[in-house]
């Protein structure tokens, strides 16, 4: 087999590579070791920046988002007993779509079947072969038989845990990585939303998050120790938890039901440079990992392929190696803001239990309540969370 561009990983950054390259005439070959029904049943966050939402409805795939998500035009930060309201339209003119990314990956793959693009699920011991040279080729196993694609480009879009990184030389690669020292305990429930948009609660107990996927779907956060059971804690537990962190008028509103799923998600910050050796391209989560704070990681994936596309398109159109070489210098600029808007409200706004002090918590107060008097702090906020441009640097 032969085609232009592997992809290996075909979850949003995977599949939405697919489906941008072809825009330009460039044809592509994912390769996704899971079934189509366990990448559609992952948990995912929800909040898609505007940059995010508007590459989707250049690929005509906003139909869906645009009838089921919500566009939110602002967000509350909960302290001290009382919420701020941040407007993003006021701010910068922009909102973000609430639209869960399990909802993205379906459009996505349902797009990929329309346009006649080629998935290979459940493909196995993944490999690429020869990066540095320029004919890479990747072996995989399907049913017991082993198969070869020659190609002239591999995207690496399988996530943290993939091959794609490992193939790069130790001594060409650098890792960053910050681990936190909590989690975050989540409850998925078929009850309305407490508010309108998203609550970020700073508390003495600890941090809590009031999130949604629908009008009759919430899903909800409170900040637990790393090693945290879900099955210690029964819904019970868990309300009156999440109640405790919230201001009195919030709580009033919480409706309370049984959870239909129940997980614990780790914090950490992880970056790999470079994000290109030879003829291999990592995207998303094969790069950089964030803390869900910040809600950056599906959009970070999404701006990465967008980079890549461009490279590509490049290349193909007159054998531009520019874009290929400007790549992951182009993309981890953006990805290193994205970090440091990730660490900065994840400092913000939770306890650390090994250094938590008096002084520790007066830093959080005042940074929230600078946002709160200052209109130039809360324009940054905006702008970093509604997201920064996709646009390459000149």
């Amino acid at each position: 087999m032969k085609t232009q561009v592997v992809i290996i990983g075909g979850g949003p950054a995977g599949s939405l590579l697919s489906l941008l390259l072809q825009q330009h005439g460039i044809a592509s070959v994912v390769l996704e070791r899971r079934t189509r029904q366990y990448v559609l049943s992952r948990i995912r966050a929800g909040v898609l920046e505007h940059g995010t939402a508007e590459t989707l409805r250049k690929l005509d795939l906003g139909a869906r988002m645009e009838r089921e998500g919500f566009v939110h035009d602002g967000v509350n930060l909960a302290f001290l007993g009382r919420r701020l309201h941040i407007d993003f339209t006021k701010a910068v003119g922009r909102p973000v779509t609430i639209y869960g990314q399990t909802e993205v990956q379906h459009d996505l793959y349902e797009a990929m079947d329309e346009r006649d693009l080629t998935i290979i699920d459940e493909a196995g011991d993944v490999v690429p072969h020869d990066i540095t040279s320029s004919s890479p080729r990747v072996t995989f196993t399907k049913d017991g038989e082993e198969h070869r694609i020659d190609c002239d480009w591999i995207a690496g879009c399988d996530g943290y845990h993939g091959v794609s990184r490992t193939v790069i030389p130790d001594d060409l690669l650098r890792t960053y990585e910050r681990t936190y020292p909590f989690g975050w305990l989540g409850i998925l429930s078929e009850t309305p939303p407490v508010n309108d948009e998203l609550i970020y609660a700073n508390h003495e107990r600890g941090f809590a998050l009031c999130s949604m996927r629908h009008e009759m779907l919430s899903r909800y956060y409170v900040q637990c120790p790393q090693d945290t059971d879900p099955d210690d804690w029964s819904d019970d537990r868990f309300w009156e938890e999440l109640a405790a962190r919230l201001p009195d008028d919030v709580s009033a509103d919480l409706v309370t039901g049984p959870s239909i799923e129940k997980s614990v998600t780790p914090l950490r910050s992880f970056v790999a440079e470079p994000m290109r050796h030879g003829r291999l391209l990592l995207a998303g989560d094969a790069a950089h990992i964030v803390p869900p704070t910040g809600a950056k990681g599906l959009n970070l994936a999404v701006s990465d392929v967008v980079y890549l596309t461009d490279a590509m398109a490049g290349y193909y159109a007159n054998g531009s190696m520019t874009g290929v070489d400007n790549y992951s210098e182009h993309a981890l600029l953006r990805v290193w803001k994205a970090v440091r808007f990730s660490w900065w409200m994840t400092t913000m706004m939770h306890r650390f239990p090994e250094t938590d002090d008096a002084f520790d918590r007066r830093i959080q107060q005042a940074e929230l309540t600078y946002l709160e008097s200052s209109p130039a702090a809360r324009m940054a906020f905006a702008e970093n969370y509604t997201g920064l441009p996709f646009n390459l640097p000149a």
